[in-house]
């Protein structure tokens, strides 16, 4: 039964949280006697202290959004549901949870800088190439969270058009969002009453976007996913440079309410539905898928990414959430709690796989229409009719990803702006245009779905983001004289599957090569991952010779100390 793997699952993240949490905390000895940045500068634009129950909500969405859904799913339909569980959860307790508590940590004891910053610190001569490798991993999550975004804009389900009923509803939530702003920072309202007023109006936006008027809907219906995509890069550059507390913020703390009614409706019908397990717990033929031929190591790992370890989460931590964190014990609440949540999403998000039978038609649909047709089935034991639930569940997956296009597209610009000390407006608006210009040029050179071009380099390039920024903190700790066992295990492991899995993805690059010379063209998207991996492969290879000079240093003069 689902429910039995759901209890199981709920259990080893509970006493993992009360037991390897407290480890974590002990290790880092949080001090609230200490001022965070975002109390010691509070400049009411990037710091501004934050409650925790507003902070998490907004941290929870920005690290969740699709990754913990997407990943799952296509992971659990190629390998089968038991591999892909099992990472899910070990991988979060031991790998995810501690990246993501120490980068959180270890930005707030430096003034909340960003994860280069610290490698600045800490690994000379490395600042510049980490940058320009988190730069290019933050370009391939908005390339395809743009994507499969303008996807569920398009989405058509047993015969009915749905995408432009949601489309409309996530323009009047992030109308909705823009007011709740403005009341919260500017009128000073309490957020429990701007929360008792603005949560009921999100729910009435999912009724209200399939009763728009026709013609309305039409219109939006006409757009298609390429333009959908222009238009959400657009509204990335917008927010990206607009004040945090005017829509980063509540939008956040909106959408992370959505994220905790999913995981309601989640639990419950997993555990209480009464569904059984249909699809193949392994699904293997060899070492390989038995649907797509790829390798379960290391593309098991890359596949589900944010469900389990992501880099990118080293990047929020350490570009928006240090900005805002109120005190120190927060850390753990935020850092690691938050990553347990992501790996509740992604074993609900893999139980919607779970009920469906092996050769279903419904196997070959987006990851984010499998998991709203699931969501859908679970709001039927409420008695809430598909019409109603499909959209409900299509919109709370967009709310999710449109916190993470905004704070990536932000977190971009940030990098850009460190790297060539542009500090001015004009600077930032400059930083943001060059980020959001290669995610333009990939989502019209690649296939309609560039989503499924840009997952296997995002996931790759995430977890690799995630190795690197392990070393870097596991440099900081030795160079502190602390204990980085705890560090180094996941960082050597996280290193092992991702370069395995960039020497993969370049090797069709250089078949193709071989293919031209002989007068056959190579695919366009072969020859874009080609080409991706091999920048995110030299960059990795540079950044962990330079990260093993300074370690042995440091080693060398310890010895010669002793």
């Amino acid at each position: 039964m689902i429910s039995t793997v759901v209890v199981s699952s709920l259990l080893i993240f509970g006493i993992a949280y009360l037991t390897y949490g407290r480890f974590l905390c002990r290790q880092l000895s949080p001090d609230d006697q200490c001022m965070t940045p975002a109390i010691e500068i509070n400049d009411g634009v990037d710091y501004v202290p934050a409650k925790a129950s507003l902070l998490l909500g907004q941290h929870f969405s920005a690290i969740a959004a699709a990754g913990p859904i997407v990943g799952p799913v296509l992971a659990g339909i190629w390998f089968g549901w038991l591999p892909a569980l099992l990472w899910i959860i070990f991988g979060a307790i031991f790998i995810g949870g501690v990246h993501d508590s120490l980068s959180l940590f270890a930005s707030i004891k430096h003034k909340a800088a960003s994860v280069g910053e610290i490698v600045r610190l800490y690994i000379p001569g490395a600042h510049i190439f980490f940058l320009v490798f988190i730069w290019l991993c933050l370009l391939y999550v908005i390339i395809a969270f743009t994507d499969i975004t303008a996807q569920t804009f398009t989405a058509v389900s047993q015969g009915t058009a749905f995408g432009p009923a949601v489309a409309a509803s996530s323009i009047l939530y992030l109308g909705l969002a823009v007011i709740m702003g403005i009341g919260l920072y500017q009128f000073k309202l309490p957020l429990w009453l701007l929360t008792a007023i603005f949560l009921p109006l999100v729910l009435f936006t999912v009724w209200i976007g399939p009763h728009l008027p026709a013609s309305v809907l039409a219109f939006l219906g006409g757009i298609t996913a390429k333009q959908w995509g222009v238009f959400l890069l657009i509204y990335c550059f917008i927010v990206s440079i607009l004040p945090m507390w005017l829509l980063l913020q509540p939008r956040g703390y909106l959408g992370g309410w959505l994220l905790y009614m999913t995981i309601f409706v989640g639990l419950v019908g997993a555990l209480f539905g009464g569904f059984k397990i249909e699809y193949p717990a392994v699904n293997l033929s060899g070492l390989h898928s038995a649907v797509n031929g790829k390798l379960m190591f290391p593309f098991l790992f890359i596949t589900i990414a944010c469900g389990a370890c992501s880099g990118f989460h080293a990047i929020v931590s350490s570009g928006t959430t240090s900005k805002q964190l109120n005190k120190e014990s927060d850390v753990k609440v935020i850092g690691y709690g938050a990553m347990l949540l992501e790996g509740v999403v992604a074993v609900l998000a893999l139980a919607t796989v779970m009920m469906i039978p092996r050769g279903s038609a419904e196997l070959t649909a987006d990851p984010n229409l499998i998991y709203a047709k699931g969501l859908s089935t679970y709001m039927a034991l409420f008695g809430i009719g598909f019409q109603v639930a499909f959209p409900f569940a299509l919109l709370a997956f967009s709310t999710f990803v449109y916190d993470t296009l905004d704070v990536s597209t932000r977190l971009a610009r940030y990098v850009l702006q460190e790297m060539f000390g542009w500090r001015s407006f004009f600077g930032g608006v400059a930083a943001t245009v060059i980020s959001l210009v290669i995610p333009l040029v990939f989502l019209m050179l690649t296939q309609e779905k560039a989503y499924l071009v840009a997952w296997p380099i995002f996931g790759t390039s995430n977890q690799m983001l995630a190795s690197l920024t392990l070393l870097a903190l596991a440099v900081w700790l030795i160079h502190s004289g602390k204990k980085a066992y705890y560090v180094i295990w996941p960082m050597a492991f996280m290193m092992v599957v991702t370069m395995t899995a960039l020497i993969l993805q370049v090797m069709p690059f250089f078949r193709a090569l071989k293919d031209m010379t002989h007068g056959v063209a190579g695919k366009t998207d072969i020859m874009i991952s080609g080409i991706c991996g091999i920048i995110l492969l030299v960059l990795s290879c540079v950044l962990i010779y330079l990260a093993a000079k300074t370690l042995f240093r440091s080693t060398g003069r310890r010895l010669k100390t002793a």
